[in-house]
């Protein structure tokens, strides 16, 4: 079967979990096309979009939660829909799927729009990449919502989908993510997420403070934060800075502990490396009902960006075997819910009703 699956990278988030089921895809046997839908259909406004968008999220970012919080219960087309599906019956023309996959709420808004226009038989199954159940993600023309959480799926019941086109599978994340054996014996080892966002603080006495932690060895990825790794490289004797690398699996699998930007990919990459977690208080909207999702389940805490607050969450949580014993089991319980295959199972599901059709 031929999969077209459309993201966007307005955040990395979108783009890893279009990945993550392409793999899955493929690994089954089916033919897939993976594509920055925006980078396709607007080839010479791409890269100005993904900049106002970063600049919008960080730097107004309370008129972009407002914005959220407006819309959250309100269903509607974006004003590109009509460039877009043009742009997309060409791609449906040459790439001739018989499912679409989309990550992205724009994507599906404008295959939905395309089935209503030109192609009813075209099946769409939608991808949620954060826990939430914001309206702009519901489309008439979806066949199938893959949804992080039961929370998720019920909240989209109750705004009118049926139960029917529903599966609970979690965030996709790559396979290498999954559950390892941590050593319990030697140092704890801390894992500190989010220093290419600009995110770390920013003081000398941050960083004194974690290289002072009694038996805690503290790994920080930097990301492409050239300025951070240079100003951290080789300068305290229990932190190790790591500029941008392609082992966070790795690194995630022997931490006892990961400090954090709750992301959606982030957060269940966490989940399936049974990585207990705090958060960094979180500002944008959705990574509110990321941390909140984590934190009602028992699978994380919120650590203060203060300095002094961030540290003690930090001191209160990695010494705390026993919390985090109860953090890993809570993953562990949440994860025998998801549905690991289920981009593959709906896939299957919709070609069975392609053939019956």
């Amino acid at each position: 079967m031929k999969v077209l699956i459309l993201t966007g990278k307005f955040g990395m988030g979108h783009w890893s979990a279009a990945r993550s089921l392409a793999e899955q895809l493929e690994a089954e046997g089916h033919t897939v096309t993976l594509l920055d839908f925006f980078d396709f259909a607007l080839p010479e406004l791409s890269s100005s979009l993904y900049r106002g968008f970063n600049f919008l999220v960080t730097r107004m970012g309370g008129l972009y939660n407002f914005c959220h919080r407006l819309t959250r219960n309100v269903r509607g087309e974006v004003p590109m829909v009509s460039l877009l599906r043009s742009r997309l019956g060409e791609l449906v023309g040459t790439v001739r799927p018989n499912v679409i996959l989309s990550t992205h709420p724009v994507c599906s808004c404008v295959v939905s729009r395309y089935k209503r226009d030109e192609d009813r038989a075209v099946k769409l199954i939608t991808c949620i990449t954060d826990v939430t159940s914001h309206s702009e993600w519901i489309h008439p023309g979806t066949d199938c919502y893959l949804v992080p959480s039961s929370a998720v799926g019920a909240a989209l019941e109750r705004k009118g989908v049926e139960a029917r086109r529903i599966l609970v599978s979690g965030i996709p994340v790559r396979a290498e993510f999954g559950r390892r054996a941590r050593s319990q014996e030697g140092p704890r080892q801390l894992l500190i997420m989010g220093g290419g966002l600009g995110l770390m603080p920013r003081s000398d006495s941050f960083y004194e403070a974690l290289d002072a932690l009694e038996g805690v060895q503290t790994t920080i990825l930097t990301g492409n934060n050239e300025k951070l790794y240079r100003r951290l490289a080789g300068k305290y004797r229990q932190i190790e800075a790591v500029p941008f690398t392609d082992r966070v699996p790795e690194y995630m699998g022997r931490a006892h502990l990961m400090l954090s930007k709750p992301g959606g990919i982030t957060v269940f990459e966490a989940i399936a490396a049974r990585l207990p977690m705090l958060a960094w208080e979180p500002f944008l909207e959705q990574e509110r009902e990321n941390a909140r999702f984590l934190v009602q389940g028992g699978m994380a805490r919120v650590a203060a960006r203060e300095e002094e607050a961030c540290l003690s969450a930090i001191r209160e949580t990695i010494y705390d075997r026993g919390l985090l014993a109860d953090m890993a089991r809570a993953m562990d319980r949440l994860a025998a819910t998801l549905s690991a295959d289920a981009a593959c199972a709906a896939a299957r599901e919709l070609e069975r009703e392609v053939v019956c059709a």
